[in-house]
């Protein structure tokens, strides 16, 4: 099914109206917000009992790959922070419903662990720098990976790896710094965030492993690995398929061009046709598999993974190679900034950067 018929127009509508307003401001804005708080958007993973949605993994995935459809820096903000929010699976029961009871919740973070995290009385003293937080401008709390120490030595696992945990800051604790300078997903305010000296207490502190799951049910038990993929890999969909309809209105147009005769035009409509047809097989591939997987998480079984990430790849990789197949013909509003069509393109050209995609093996 096309991306919009999971949305009202009328959300489109906000959503796309803003999309200036949060390239040059560099955030998304206002009205954007507005809409993303009323639909609990930055909740769909956060438990119920906190007053989250909790949706299931074939759900959510098909209203992010809606959103990124809309505009591609909404998307990716809302799928990372309710990517966050999922870690309220997680979290000590201690102090979880404090932070979810926040009425504009938005938990953003980063995945690296480039910070340290060292024990001491009743909890751990934190320093670290941790660049590209989608959302981070509308977080209430930001998650951050850390190496444990104990002194100056670094904790180890019992397979002699170094110990990673995350740990969960409340906004006023953190320092934001400007980074974030690409060509594209301008409106995703991910800058960067850091702490210096910060204790927090044990309870800040939480590890995603199904067996550490605080709240019951199949969506805590999930692996993040194949979550991640799976999110990421609808947002770089619902791009593509923006600029598929976008090129479809274009073709259809009949600029005052000599070389662009009947013929021309019939070859461009059949490329176009047949280079969507392949993004929608991919995407139908891709679903199937979050579907089956999603049965499996249902019935306590891992099942699908594998067929998760190369589906999520392949998906990405396909919908990156249609979109540059089709921008040879788009004439110059594809190069230029102040378009529509040039703002999805750069758009999808950074969120397909993301390593989890990029190999395909």
């Amino acid at each position: 099914m096309h991306p919009s018929t999971h949305l009202k127009p009328e959300w489109v509508n906000i959503i796309r109206e803003a999309v200036p307003a949060a390239e040059k401001a560099g955030m998304l804005q206002p009205s954007q917000l507005a809409l993303v708080h009323e639909q609990g958007w930055f909740k769909f993973l956060v438990p119920q009992v906190y007053g989250g949605l909790q949706l299931s993994l074939p759900d959510m995935v098909r209203l992010e790959e809606s959103l990124a459809w809309a505009n591609g820096s909404l998307g990716w903000v809302v799928t990372l922070c309710a990517g966050a929010g999922w870690f309220g699976g997680f979290l000590s029961p201690q102090v979880a419903p404090h932070i979810f009871a926040h009425p504009a919740l938005c938990l953003a973070g980063s995945g690296a662990a480039t910070g340290t995290a060292t024990i001491t009385d009743g909890g751990y003293l934190i320093s670290g720098h941790w660049k590209y937080a989608s959302g981070v401008h509308h977080a209430t709390h930001l998650t951050a990976n850390c190496i444990i120490k104990q002194g100056e030595e670094t904790v180890l696992n019992d397979d002699g790896s170094t110990l990673i945990l995350p740990f969960i800051f409340d906004r006023k604790d953190v320092t934001l710094i400007s980074a974030w300078k690409f060509m594209g997903m301008m409106g995703t305010g991910s800058d960067a965030y850091e702490v210096r000296d910060l204790f927090v207490e044990d309870n800040r502190c939480f590890k995603i492993d199904p067996g550490n799951a605080a709240i019951a049910g199949p969506l805590y038990q999930y692996p993040f690995m194949q979550l991640a993929e799976a999110t990421l890999a609808a947002n770089i969909s619902g791009m593509a398929v923006h600029f598929t309809d976008l090129c479809a209105t274009i073709f259809d147009e009949k600029p005052e061009n000599k070389y662009l005769t009947t013929n021309r035009r019939t070859i461009i409509k059949q490329l176009h046709e047949k280079l969507t047809g392949q993004l929608n097989a991919a995407r139908l591939e891709f679903y199937s598999a979050v579907d089956a997987s999603w049965q499996g998480a249902l019935m306590g079984k891992a099942t699908q993974l594998q067929e998760i990430g190369q589906s999520s790849r392949k998906l990405a990789r396909i919908a990156r190679e249609c979109v540059d197949e089709l921008f040879p013909y788009c004439g110059l509003q594809a190069a230029n900034p102040d378009t529509e069509l040039n703002q999805v393109w750069r758009d999808l050209h950074t969120a397909s950067q993301h390593s989890l995609l990029v190999f395909e093996e």
